[in-house]
């Protein structure tokens, strides 16, 4: 296989900081393209101060120092702007055009320029100007009102939806297919992705339940967030958890017949109240056997049951090892690209120090 040669010739220049937008750049750095980090002279990316996380996103990029409020590095960023395809950033709205590098003015040095400005509530709206993060975009978003159990609180969980689906795979998307548009009319674009859309875009159960019944199903009530007796987390012997994912009657017929309780299918198969005797017995069947009896007993047997793993569990995982998305990287885990291509293959770089490409790309 080739390495690399997806988005080779690529350049993308990366004003970007903290974690959606180097997140974006991280696969494109993983895909092939040139990502050269526009760092502040003075600290750089705000992710520098915690180096493991700067390091698993900025893989495979380069990095160089500019000041963009003095007018030597405006004008040293917009030499590089007439190479690039790309500019990424991730400032509130009106910041690009008081440094003198809104899109309007770098499309002029280069017309094919593909400019993803990735916020989290977009350039248009009341909201547009305000601050945020994940939670904040979820929040409006209708997400976080929907995850959690039944009768609890909303629930944050440790996995960013807003700034990583709903932001930068969002934007990783605006960005290939603006770039694929410029190659064939010679015309770039302005790509504006907010958070907020990219996080609302992805409730689409929520929607369809509304268009079904007029109003949203109460948090952990919908037929995949809890309301589903055989779609459900489910405590276990030993104080761990299994995903009982057995949605379909043929898989949950399977899970009674192996578990030795055919007579669970007599009971109600239903969503809400009328299902609540079922998800009682269940919770009481699945108490009885630990974890990974019950991964033992049912995980190849047809069933959508899966035990609940922790990460160093996840990094241990048979199927995970298989596939090749953990890799080492000076003695420590790094994630590579999940996307995995019959003729070429991706990569991941070590993540470069402040300034280290200075004088390869700006010659200083």
């Amino acid at each position: 296989m080739s390495l690399n040669p997806l988005l080779a010739g690529i350049r993308v220049l990366d004003l970007s900081r903290l974690l959606p937008g180097p997140f974006a750049t991280l696969y494109l750095a993983q895909l092939g393209a040139e990502v050269i980090k526009i760092e502040e002279p003075n600290g750089g990316d705000y992710a520098r101060l915690t180096p493991e996380m700067f390091e698993v996103v900025n893989g495979g990029k380069k990095s160089v120092t500019l000041d963009l409020r003095k007018v030597e590095d405006q004008n040293a960023f917009k030499e590089l702007v007439k190479s690039a395809d790309v500019v990424i950033e991730s400032f509130r709205p009106d910041v690009m055009g008081k440094l003198g590098c809104d899109y309007e003015t770098l499309r002029a040095i280069n017309p094919k320029l593909v400019f993803a400005a990735l916020t989290g509530y977009g350039h248009t709206g009341p909201y547009r100007n305000r601050p945020g993060h994940d939670m904040n975009y979820r929040g409006y978003a209708g997400e976080l009102g929907q995850t959690g159990a039944a009768g609890d609180a909303p629930s944050v969980g440790n996995f960013q939806v807003a700034d990583l689906a709903g932001g930068a795979l969002t934007c990783v998307i605006g960005i290939l297919a603006a770039v694929i548009g410029a190659r064939a009319s010679g015309q770039g674009s302005f790509v504006d992705v907010a958070m907020l859309d990219g996080t609302l875009a992805l409730q689409v159960l929520t929607l369809a339940g509304m268009r079904s019944t007029g109003k949203p199903a109460p948090r952990g009530g919908d037929i995949l967030s809890g309301g589903t007796p055989n779609y459900r987390i489910y405590e276990t012997a030993d104080g761990r958890h299994i995903a009982c994912g057995a949605l379909e009657y043929k898989f949950f017929a399977n899970v009674c017949q192996m578990a030795g309780r055919p007579d669970l299918l007599k009971l109600p198969f239903a969503v809400g109240p009328k299902g609540e005797p079922l998800r009682q017995a269940l919770a009481e069947l699945f108490k009885s056997r630990t974890r990974d009896e019950w991964e033992a007993l049912l995980a190849d047997g047809d069933t959508c049951i899966s035990g609940i793993l922790d990460m160093d569990e996840v990094l241990a995982n048979p199927q995970v090892q298989a596939r090749g998305i953990v890799q080492q990287q000076n003695g420590k885990p790094v994630f590579a690209n999940p996307i995995q291509f019959s003729h070429a293959r991706t990569i991941n770089g070590a993540s470069p120090r402040l300034g280290e490409h200075n004088k390869e790309i700006l010659g200083r």
